[in-house]
């Protein structure tokens, strides 16, 4: 039994995937702030629901209450992006039709770090946690 197998660290391993892909992306538009008619492009927010999903199979659950909760269809196939870039404007566009402000992609940057720096805190912290609850009893 892996890591991946545990969900918990499946969508921590998909918040550090996403995170840093965002950070890729934000480079980009950085690296393009003087490029005429560029359009900056980020990923929509990471969703622990989108990203759980898949490992519960919510995709084909037959309701035999009407009470239950409805599953809803998956809906990206096994080998699809997960994480899709969309163009997603800055506040003001220049002469030249460029979009990207860098102020405000310095401050998704730092948004993305912090979110970063979070998860591996707390994947670091449950694999401390897996790490105490398998030692023998009395070792320390």
């Amino acid at each position: 039994m892996g890591l991946d197998d545990i969900p918990l660290f499946s969508m921590l391993k998909g918040k550090l995937g996403y995170v840093n892909e965002r950070q890729r992306l934000l480079a980009e538009n950085v690296a393009n702030a003087d490029t005429p008619g560029y359009a900056p492009r980020d990923l929509k927010p990471f969703s622990f629901e989108a990203a759980l999903r898949p490992r519960i199979g919510l995709a084909g659950l037959e309701r035999t209450n009407p009470l239950h909760i409805a599953g809803k269809p998956l809906s990206t196939g096994a080998g699809a992006d997960p994480f899709k870039a969309e163009v997603a404007p800055d506040s003001e566009t220049r002469l030249d039709g460029n979009q990207v402000v860098l102020e405000e992609q310095m401050s998704k940057m730092t948004e993305a770090r912090i979110d970063y720096e979070s998860a591996l805190d707390f994947y670091q912290q449950s694999l401390n946690l897996i790490t105490t609850a398998a030692r023998a009893p009395g070792k320390s």
